[in-house]
């Protein structure tokens, strides 16, 4: 008699692995988070960074459009924490409903967004750093350099490889 391990064609996948589709979904809900913990203990640092600004002597010499940047990146970061740490919320409504894979699923997409806003928020706080402390001209040179950094690793890098892995087909 076939077993679930033996019918499920998830487990068809040529990754070498011999789990079945739960253990698969709980070893991708452990990865989910473990990228969600690195992620929101950069994004609590800089979100801390980013409200003590208010409260320093020299804020008040901002311009208005430097002050309309910082709330902007304020409210993006509250952003990105609020997105990352949704799959946990929805982890948390839907606990022991055999909910597993649409958890991995959604967290994914949540992850990813979360990486674009973080990105966004990063090259926006140097940007707002180097307008303040140098000029305008330099915050374009650093937010040009960094868009360029974060694109080639994190976008450029990992599809080169995603498209050798495919090329190469099955090991």
């Amino acid at each position: 008699m076939p077993s679930a391990r033996d019918t499920d064609p998830e487990d068809d996948l040529p990754d070498g692995r011999d789990e079945s589709a739960p253990e698969r979904a709980d070893r991708n809900w452990n990865e989910v988070l473990q990228e969600l913990r690195v992620m929101q203990t950069g994004t609590q640092i800089l979100t801390g960074f980013l409200l003590a600004l208010a409260f320093q002597p020299a804020f008040s010499d901002l311009n208005d459009g430097q002050r309309a940047v910082y709330l902007a990146l304020v409210v993006l970061s509250a952003l990105s924490s609020i997105v990352a740490l949704a799959p946990v919320a929805l982890h948390r409504m839907l606990f022991q409903q055999r909910a597993k894979t649409q958890v991995v699923a959604y967290g994914h997409a949540a992850l990813v967004t979360a990486l674009v806003t973080v990105s966004v928020l990063l090259v926006g706080v140097v940007g707002f750093v180097f307008d303040v402390v140098v000029d305008s001209a330099a915050a374009i040179v650093a937010v040009i350099a960094l868009t360029l950094v974060i694109l080639t690793l994190w976008v450029a890098a990992p599809l080169t490889i995603r498209a050798r892995l495919t090329n190469e087909g099955p090991r």
